[in-house]
């Protein structure tokens, strides 16, 4: 109730919607060791409170940097926590027990 519209209602679902080609943007230009949050993904494309469309963009778009995206709380991917954690120490990013120590 008393959702904000957005230009799709479904936002991240395919690839030609503004909010997919503004989170594209984003997530193309974060630097190595730089972490954020899906909800920071979606408030810097424009489109604030769409944090889950950020996670369907990473699952259907090739060649982002999906390691350096957590949950709010700094978690990890759940199912991909050992791969994400290899990458992110690979840039130099502190993790222990499965979150982000400080980002």
């Amino acid at each position: 109730m008393g959702r904000a519209s957005r230009p799709n209602p479904r936002p991240g679902t395919d690839g030609s919607d503004q909010f997919t080609e503004a989170a594209i943007n984003v997530l193309k230009a974060l630097e190595p060791g730089e972490v954020v949050s899906y909800g920071e993904v979606a408030e810097q494309a424009g489109f604030p409170g769409a944090a889950r469309a950020v996670g369907n963009v990473l699952k259907h778009v090739d060649g982002l940097p999906w390691w350096r995206v957590v949950t709010a709380t700094g978690r990890l991917v759940p199912g991909g926590e050992v791969r994400q954690a290899k990458l992110l120490r690979a840039e130099g990013v502190k993790v222990r027990n499965g979150r982000v120590v400080s980002r």
